[in-house]
């Protein structure tokens, strides 16, 4: 039963340690060909060594590095928005060849990255100097504008004019004023003209103007600028004024001061831009090209890497014999699985033409197998989320196939809506029947994380229609499919009327709204939830109880489920000690408690009983025996809540259970641990020196005879015998063909 493929999915899989001797110039093809068939468990034989020390370490740094290269091509794919080709079975390239491919690429990348940024940072530069040409020379003209209407003003003969206006004054001092043109970011602006202003002492201006969003050379990224002109006397201002540039950032141009060489040097620029975008533009060409040809390939180039990792990580486990000809392995297989495994080997000599084939045989162990089921793409989710609370030891009881019914159904008692439910069970079954597809394409987190649980979600969508069937809602709106409520207006204007109807005008009703509906002769409603009760005044009391209390009964079902798969792994193991001290104690103390609970949870609906069930499980452990809430004043008994006793002898009935339970406390916790105790001092007893002795002579005899045990499962098995198996605890084991 719950096979999966072609094994039982109750227990997990019966394990067998296999022994493979493979020859070293076929390992590589084995290992790869073991990989495809996915039924081994390989044990690290090597765990003396560090990862340098290892056979193989230096292909797996190669691979590391083929892995590296590949996630930098996937990085400027994805910058570069093109679709990553879906493997479609190209033709796998030997290590050595895939290796010399990618380290062409990434030359050939890297090396047209490079030239295209420095061209375009030499076009931003040429921008930045295109826009200092503009702006700097509209304040050159501007201030020489503003001078020419200055002096045409005071040569007009006004009053201010001087009286000797024809004389000059011949021995003043001219000074010449220089200046620093550049780019600075907008916002940093302010700040650099008051540093400019305290450094030069306030002998400076600063004249500016903003440009908009500009690439910027350094950092590649548009930033908002302004173009800026700084007049200075002296070079000493000179110098502090460079230094203030670099310090924030600002980019400087050179600006000729003649205007026919400013736009000389303009048409220059402009020129030198045009060839440089016609430039950019070609290498963007050839960049997408390079990169189109790595995205069809690369999916397929980054799974064979992630292959070829994981088979010299493999290969690195193995002992490698002295001649280093032949290496050996040790491995868990399942034993359905064993002719899969040989039909693979037989498969890799053939394509090998060797004389000498892989040697595959099983070795006696006392060692705890690993847990291993075998999943389909329906079973595969539902036991990933039981592992996700804990793996099963080895051949223990699976929850995973009874939770494939009950998780969907306990989601679907919370989630329950037939709306909800069917637009889950769209997106569910769109992507079931477009699996295959999607199987092949590169999905982002979230899609991928549906996908891998698409079977989950179609069950998931499937119980929530049938629970919101039985809610009898739809996009949390009542629906009344299955026939009329069992309740009607109790005038008799009204009884013509829906309920919806009455709902919307409670003029149909007035009395619905005062005293309540009364009942009809018709029965309970078919099925499901009665949906006259959404909207009234009573339908959180009422629902909220049912589903509570259903809650309470589903919950404790599953926790009996759980205890009762505990009592088939004791069975399973002939535990005796288990069942006597486990299994009857929980069943006694869950029972006792909560299945009463559910017991009369199940009474009061059949029997349509008031009793407050509240109160019955408060006066079991505060008053037992007391069930009607009976006091005594005066030497007159009363009962406090007589609607409380549900049938004859609870009282009695009650207090037995809860004394059942206060035994069952105790009895799991002290007689197991006690008796283990005492069943290891038995075997430690039973240990005679002279046993030890002998189990460490035949051990050295083994070794000078050469015998050899080949590893940690050889010794186990030989030292667990009659005689040995308390030196097999103290004494390590030799994990190579020679003891060292």
């Amino acid at each position: 039963m719950f096979k999966g493929g072609t094994m039982d999915m109750f227990r997990s899989e019966e394990m067998q340690l296999m022994q493979l001797m493979m020859p070293a110039e076929s390992a590589h093809d084995t290992v790869a060909a073991l990989g495809h068939v996915g039924l081994l468990q390989f044990k690290d034989l090597n765990t003396d060594k560090n990862a340098f020390q290892r056979s193989y370490a230096t292909q797996v740094k190669r691979c590391d590095e083929m892995a590296r290269k590949l996630r930098f091509f996937h990085d400027q794919v994805q910058k570069s928005e093109l679709i990553v080709g879906a493997r479609m079975g190209q033709d796998s390239w030997e290590l050595d060849e895939l290796e010399a491919k990618l380290d062409e690429l990434e030359s050939e990348l890297l090396e047209i990255n490079g030239n295209s940024e420095r061209l375009q940072r030499s076009h931003s530069e040429l921008m930045e100097l295109q826009l200092v040409l503009e702006k700097a020379g509209g304040f050159f003209d501007d201030a020489q504008h503003r001078a020419s209407a200055a002096q045409f003003e005071s040569s007009s003969g006004t009053m201010e004019a001087p009286l000797l206006a024809g004389e000059s004054t011949t021995d003043s001092k001219t000074v010449r004023l220089g200046f620093v043109a550049g780019v600075i970011q907008q916002e940093k602006l302010i700040a650099y003209e008051r540093l400019l202003f305290r450094a030069t002492r306030g002998n400076m201006f600063l004249k500016s103007t903003a440009v908009g969003s500009v690439l910027d050379p350094t950092s590649g990224e548009k930033q908002e600028k302004a173009v800026f002109v700084v007049f200075f006397a002296g070079e000493r201002a000179r110098t502090k004024i460079l230094k203030i540039c670099e310090a924030f950032g600002a980019n400087r141009y050179p600006f000729p001061e003649e205007p026919a060489r400013q736009r000389q040097m303009n048409a220059e620029v402009t020129a030198r831009l045009r060839e440089l975008h016609t430039t950019i533009e070609a290498g963007e060409r050839h960049r997408e090209s390079v990169l189109q040809n790595i995205a069809v390939n690369l999916d397929s180039w980054t799974v064979q890497t992630k292959q070829e990792t994981a088979i010299y990580h493999t290969l690195n486990k193995l002992s490698v014999d002295t001649s280093r000809k032949v290496l050996v392995a040790e491995a868990w297989c399942p034993v359905s699985g064993k002719q899969q495994v040989q039909d693979a080997l037989s498969q890799v000599a053939q394509r090998a033409n060797s004389s000498v084939s892989t040697i595959f045989q099983p070795l006696v162990t006392y060692e705890q197998p690993p847990t291993y089921f075998q999943t389909n793409k329906v079973t595969h989710s539902f036991q990933e989320i039981v592992d996700a609370y804990g793996v099963a030891k080895y051949r223990e009881a699976n929850p995973a196939p009874f939770t494939i019914v009950t998780f969907p159904f306990l989601f679907a008692v919370m989630f329950g809506d037939f709306g909800h439910g069917m637009l889950l069970l769209a997106f569910a079954l769109w992507m079931v029947l477009r699996e295959k597809t999607m199987g092949r394409q590169q999905l982002d987190e979230i899609i991928g994380m549906c996908f891998g649980g698409r079977y989950v979600m179609l069950l998931l969508a499937i119980f929530s229609i049938y629970t919101g069937l039985i809610y009898n809602e739809c996009f949390s709106i009542p629906m009344s499919i299955f026939g009329k409520s069992h309740w009607t207006c109790a005038e008799e204007s009204g009884q013509g009327y829906s309920l919806l109807q009455i709902k919307w005008n409670e003029t149909l009703c007035p009395t619905a709204f005062e005293g309540g509906l009364s009942m009809t002769n018709r029965g309970p409603y078919p099925f499901g939830v009665d949906p006259v009760w959404h909207g009234t005044k009573t339908e959180l009391s009422y629902l909220n109880s049912v589903k509570m209390k259903l809650s309470i009964v589903l919950g404790v079902a599953q926790m009996n489920a759980g205890v009762v798969l505990s009592l088939f792994n004791q069975r399973y193991f002939r535990d005796k000690l288990s069942i006597i001290c486990e299994f009857i104690p929980q069943m006694i103390f869950l029972n006792a408690l909560f299945g009463y609970l559910c017991v009369l949870i199940v009474a009061k609906w059949i029997s349509g009983s008031y009793a407050d069930l509240y109160h019955i499980m408060i006066y079991m452990f505060l008053q037992p025996g007391n069930v009607d809430c009976s006091s005594t004043t005066d030497g007159v008994t009363t009962a406090g809540c007589p609607r409380n006793k549900m049938y004859p002898g609870q009282a009695g009935f009650q207090v037995f259970l809860l004394l059942a339970a206060f035994a069952a406390v105790p009895w799991m916790l002290i007689p197991k641990p006690y008796v283990l105790k005492k069943r290891h001092e038995a075997r430690m007893a039973q240990v005679p020196l002279s046993s030890m002795l002998q189990c460490t002579l035949t051990l050295l005899q083994h070794i000078m005879l050469q015998m050899p045990i080949v590893s940690e499962g050889h010794w186990r098995a030989f030292a667990k015998g009659p005689v040995c198996s308390f030196a097999a605890s103290n004494i390590h084991p030799c994990t190579n063909l020679s003891c060292r």
